[in-house]
């Protein structure tokens, strides 16, 4: 009996093989045995890592390392994503706790632009991510205080992200060096 392109032909005495030996052996034409293979622009050669043009190989790089910064693959991942976490959650509280109040302390002050929790959200949010928004700064003075803690909290969130950043590259790099 001949096999399809997409069939598979198992071997003699397949059927009977137990749960967790080793699979068929795929044809030469089945589709995942014909993986295209990367060749140099320069000859048939076919390319390595080290072919590949640098910023290939470092979005590459970069590409597994957010993996497994994803999956805590080491615990260096585990630590970064760890403080990434801790960074992204106090955030959004802070945020949601910055835009009730902004909303309380502005909604009644003449000029504000700040009239409902919309408002009062995006520009709390703007502050936290960039340190600006279109809407004019608070009028109240609660509303002027809560800017100043909020402008403290994004470049103190800025300093310690940078830091933990720094620090996974540095002990990534040891661990590298370590396994060459």
């Amino acid at each position: 009996m001949s096999a399809g392109p997409r069939e598979v032909q198992l071997q003699p005495g397949a059927a009977e093989q137990k749960c967790g030996a080793a699979p068929p052996q795929l044809g030469a034409d089945h589709p995942r045995q014909r993986r295209p293979t990367l060749t140099s622009q320069t000859s048939d050669v076919p390319a390595t890592i080290e072919t590949m043009p640098l910023p290939l190989r470092v979005l590459g790089s970069a590409a597994r390392e957010f993996r497994e910064v994803l999956r805590a693959a080491t615990p260096t991942h585990r630590r970064l994503r760890d403080h990434l976490l801790t960074i992204i959650v106090a955030t959004v509280g802070i945020d949601l706790f910055c835009a009730v109040a902004a909303f309380l302390l502005e909604r009644h002050s003449q000029q504000t632009e700040i009239k409902t929790f919309g408002s009062a959200a995006f520009w709390t949010t703007t502050q936290l991510l960039t340190v600006s928004s279109q809407i004019k700064n608070p009028i109240s003075v609660g509303g002027r205080i809560l800017d100043v803690f909020m402008e403290i909290y994004a470049i103190t969130v800025i300093a310690a992200l940078a830091g933990a950043l720094g620090t996974f590259l540095q002990k990534r790099g040891q661990e590298m060096d370590d396994r060459h």
